[in-house]
């Protein structure tokens, strides 16, 4: 597959950590304002970042642009929706692909590279992966500056919800796609 132009890809690996967190905080902190205040992107935290067992699945992939990360994100055959290590609930359970839908997870781009075809590139390459392993259907987590592009790759909605274990309420909506 090529990538889009000026982009590599490949999988994440433990030495990419520091680098992919750097990416995470940094569109955290910009990416999010003007659809969040200052509370919720602080709760952000707590709810968002790295998921280490997508990067041992081997299903993170590292977006790469004149040797430094652009972005970052995967997909997983596990149950738990979103979220990164320190966050609550999360569940590890395979995920059976004939009845159910794989996962985009943790798809964040640094701020100097948005809107360069790093988030497509990335749900692109979820979707060839999980297609790949059987699964017919994807689902996601969006934030509100995540979900315009969701929606121009064919995600729909499912159902708007606001995570308030990070203190201040964070809207998310939950989308879905076929892909088989």
């Amino acid at each position: 597959m090529a990538a889009a132009e000026g982009l590599s890809h490949r999988l994440a690996d433990e030495a990419d950590i520091p680098a992919l967190s750097a990416v995470m905080d940094a569109a955290i902190a910009e990416l999010q304002k003007g659809f969040l205040d200052a509370d919720q992107i602080t709760s952000s935290r707590m709810i968002m970042g790295l998921d280490r067992q997508l990067v041992a699945d081997r299903t993170y992939f590292v977006v790469e642009s004149g040797g430094r990360v652009a972005g970052c994100g995967g997909w997983s055959r596990r149950a738990t929706l979103y979220g990164g290590d320190h966050t609550p609930g999360r569940d590890a359970a395979l995920l059976d692909p004939a009845v159910e839908a794989a996962r985009v997870r943790a798809m964040y781009t640094h701020p100097d590279f948005a809107r360069r075809g790093v988030g497509r590139l990335i749900l692109q390459l979820c979707e060839e992966a999980a297609r790949a392993e059987g699964f017919r259907r994807l689902e996601l987590m969006a934030t509100l500056s995540g979900r315009a592009l969701y929606s121009q790759c064919g995600y729909v909605d499912i159902e708007t919800i606001a995570d308030d274990r990070g203190g201040a309420a964070v809207p998310l909506v939950r989308m879905g796609k076929a892909i088989g």
